[in-house]
């Protein structure tokens, strides 16, 4: 009978155990079900049972190897972990535990999902280990079990898995960053362009402003912005592959990291998106607002004499296509939004996923960048927009959505395309002169 290690997680309340009762468990049918018992608690319970258990089962020594095949008097050891801290020791449990006795067999699972178990009905696990026969057992066992086994690899993984409940948003770290830089940085240029401007040019003291209007120029100007990052870098690695003729060759750390953080700078957007709505919905109620309308009234009462309001066509499409563009961007803006949903993207076919996420996303891009620029319409001609000689937010805002947009045009000419497609297909454009080996498929 093998020897291994299976890792499970349990409360100790739950698990009272001492060293005459451990003794007891001799027989491996009878771990196999008392660990399958425990698991099936884990996975279908309505309270948290899972803190730490290392159940171990050694080698059975040669005198004990005689015995009858069904069961073995090798003890089983309980290792209990409470309370543990990221980076509390320098090697996994996993690893002491295969430390402390030589050539165990040591599976490492059920370590990492305790809370998804009871909340989010998540039955996927981890399984890590050096022994393909240790890992094949538990992952049997995990499958009857009705859960789905992820292979992570050797017993080398086991540190960064009993490391992963303990992590805080590490996919989200790099997109926060970002939108937090950008929502900074605009925002204090834009207190710069508008509020500093106006006290100390015009004697105005317009503060009051930052609340709500300023708050509802940076926010489309990021959302915008960290829509336009999710498809940067896919163009970027379209046109590094065309430089070097090959997909077989990794892109950069920093571009492939990139890559890996857009699902979550879209949805980062698409909350600020959001946010520029209900501003934009809140704006009417404004007392700002509205006492600049009833100041116009009553001045025009008290001069008795109406400005003339004459009807410019011109205008009309500008404000019209202005709307028009922001709702349906927004649209589409929430489906992309839907669609990176594991429930509904999960229900979607690989080409389907993909023609929503390529294409409806450029198509979302190009209709924000295009109510981006009806927004500023004639403004550009007109001195006083320059304040301090710096260009309003919305004009920088528009340079990475501008760029992006005219990679994936040129990305989707004949010539192009055709190139990228066969790289993608596997053809490379300096094959070597010998081949190294055929593979046939019989």
């Amino acid at each position: 009978m093998p020897a291994y290690v299976m890792c499970v997680r349990l409360r100790e309340s739950e698990l009272k155990t001492n060293r005459e009762n451990i003794d007891s468990l001799r027989d491996r049918n009878v771990i196999l079900t008392e660990l399958c018992r425990w698991s099936l608690r884990l996975a279908c319970c309505r309270r948290p049972l899972v803190q730490s258990v290392k159940c171990v089962q050694p080698e059975p020594s040669s005198s004990g190897s005689s015995g009858s095949s069904g069961s073995s008097s090798t003890p089983i050891g309980l290792l209990s972990e409470d309370n543990r801290s990221r980076h509390s020791r320098s090697h996994s449990t996993a690893l002491r535990v295969m430390h402390i006795q030589p050539g165990i067999r040591v599976p490492f699972v059920l370590n990492v999902n305790t809370e998804r178990y009871r909340q989010l009905w998540v039955l996927e696990v981890y399984l890590c280990g050096n022994s393909a026969e240790a890992k094949r057992a538990v992952a049997e066992m995990s499958t009857k079990l009705g859960l789905t086994v992820l292979d992570k690899g050797s017993l080398s993984a086991a540190g960064e898995l009993e490391d992963f409940p303990l992590q805080l948003f590490p996919e989200w770290r790099l997109p926060l960053r970002v939108a937090v830089s950008l929502t900074a940085f605009f925002f204090f240029y834009l207190v710069i362009r508008d509020v500093v401007y106006g006290y100390v040019e015009q004697d105005k003291d317009i503060s009051y402003r930052i609340m709500v209007s300023l708050a509802n120029k940076v926010f489309p100007i990021v959302s915008l912005i960290m829509l336009a990052l999710c498809y940067l870098p896919g163009g970027i690695a379209a046109f590094l592959q065309l430089y070097r003729g090959t997909k077989y060759r990794r892109f950069p750390d920093w571009l492939d990291r990139w890559m890996l953080c857009r699902k979550q700078m879209g949805l980062i957007a698409l909350g600020l998106a959001f946010l520029h709505v209900i501003h934009t919905f809140m704006t009417p109620t404004r007392y700002s607002v509205r006492h600049k309308l009833i100041t116009l009234v009553v001045d025009e009462m008290e001069n008795n004499k109406t400005t003339p309001f004459y009807f410019d066509n011109t205008e009309a499409w500008g404000q019209d296509s202005f709307y028009a563009l922001g709702i349906l961007g927004f649209f589409l803006y929430v489906l992309l939004g839907l669609t990176s949903l594991p429930s509904v993207g999960g229900s979607l076919s690989w080409r389907e996923f993909n023609f929503i996420q390529s294409k409806l996303g450029h198509l979302t891009l190009f209709i924000c960048t295009a109510h981006g620029y009806i927004y500023g319409w004639n403004k550009f001609l007109r001195p006083s927009t320059y304040k301090w000689y710096t260009p309003p937010g919305y004009m920088l805002c528009l340079i990475v959505p501008s760029v992006v947009l005219v990679l994936k045009a040129l990305v989707l000419l004949p010539c192009v395309d055709r190139t990228l497609t066969r790289i993608r297909q596997g053809w490379e454009r300096n094959q070597p002169t010998e081949e190294i080996g055929k593979v046939t498929n019989l």
